[in-house]
């Protein structure tokens, strides 16, 4: 390989692989389709939040500036985990600006197979305010915790946004983005989008529940025996349920 076109390579991963696999393609079509649930559920609009999932030694994701309903599977883009977080803007294939969290968080979590990133109103609301969302209701647990913690602002796209999203997700599954959004993991698909979905849900249980006065929240024991339950059972494809 000529040195121009190894420093493409390098600048572009994903211009070297070969055509997708099925198993590739299948995963390629189930992310577009997370990005269209996303809007049909309301936790995201246009271009906004992102989409990733594990694939071999790295991650397909959502590219940059492409709506949820003209994204098409061939848009996807798949990166190295070991891509350089000082890497410049791809020539082609763009992957989404905030690529950085979604490869630090696969690589650093071995049981989480996909991120969902959103804007949803809520829970970005409390975002906004910089505050965690407490343990007002059961399901805050579903997040791994006694809170869903809300990481401090920082630059979209940038090293310091995942560093402090990676700090915010110590044993937790869901964070806040300071004036931002939300990042929630799964194991797969399925589950980051269920959790997406149940982090804006209860910022909305949560704002409604503040009209009446500062709610009041769940012991840390409480909380415990829930994350112990949520252990045994949660999100079923067949049925989509939580278990509950």
């Amino acid at each position: 390989m000529s040195g121009a076109s190894g420093a493409s390579a390098r600048n572009n991963p994903a211009s070297t692989r070969n055509a997708p696999t099925s198993q590739e393609a299948a995963l390629r079509a189930e992310i577009v389709h997370t990005a269209h649930e996303m809007e049909r559920l309301g936790i995201n609009q246009g271009t906004s939040g992102n989409v990733s999932a594990r694939f071999n030694e790295g991650l397909l994701i959502t590219p940059s500036g492409v709506p949820a309903s003209a994204l098409t599977a061939g848009e996807i883009v798949w990166l190295p985990f070991d891509v350089e977080a000082d890497a410049p803007v791809f020539a082609q294939n763009r992957p989404s600006t905030e690529w950085r969290f979604h490869r630090d968080i696969l690589r650093a979590r071995a049981e989480i197979g996909a991120v969902v990133h959103t804007h949803s109103s809520a829970a970005t609301a409390i975002a906004i305010h910089g505050r965690d969302i407490p343990a007002h209701h059961y399901m805050v647990a579903a997040a791994g915790g006694n809170s869903i913690r809300c990481a401090p602002y920082a630059t979209f796209g940038s090293q310091a946004l995942s560093d402090y999203a990676l700090e915010a997700l110590k044993d937790r599954t869901a964070c806040l983005l300071a004036h931002h959004g939300v990042i929630a993991l799964g194991r797969d698909l399925a589950k980051a989008l269920w959790l997406a979905n149940e982090v804006e849900v209860l910022a909305k249980q949560y704002l409604l529940a503040s009209q009446l006065g500062t709610p009041p929240v769940l012991s840390d024991d409480e909380i415990a025996e829930v994350v112990k339950k949520f252990s045994n059972y949660g999100l079923r494809r067949a049925s989509g349920s939580d278990g509950s």
